[in-house]
């Protein structure tokens, strides 16, 4: 049985890009939460913290996937960037917290 070493892990993780890299995690995440009705399970997964962690960098990723999947990046973006552009009357529509997030984006001079 071969072993592999945290330096092993680590270069494989720098090797990877950021897109290679956010693919990872987000599918890991919507694997491990695709039956999870709690959004604080959801939004605490290590996969999940760990898309956060990268940072500005990750937000184009997360807007792109957001626009073409409506997969629910929401916490992810308001941690990262600060903003909650989800006005309360949209609070639960997936289609209107998107619309919102993706116009929010386009004000900030974000592309995709």
């Amino acid at each position: 049985m071969a072993t592999i070493s945290a330096m092993q892990v680590a270069a494989k993780q720098a090797a990877e890009t950021l897109e290679q890299r956010f693919r990872r995690l987000a599918a890991a995440w919507q694997e491990a939460t695709a039956y999870q009705s709690s959004t604080t399970a959801r939004n605490n997964h290590p996969a999940y913290r760990e898309l956060i962690g990268l940072g500005l960098d990750v937000v184009p990723l997360l807007l792109r996937d957001l626009e073409e999947n409506q997969t629910h990046w929401f916490c992810a973006l308001r941690e990262i960037t600060g903003a909650n552009p989800i006005p309360e009357s949209a609070a639960g529509n997936i289609p209107k917290m998107a619309e919102a997030w993706l116009r929010w984006a386009k004000d900030n001079n974000y592309s995709w």
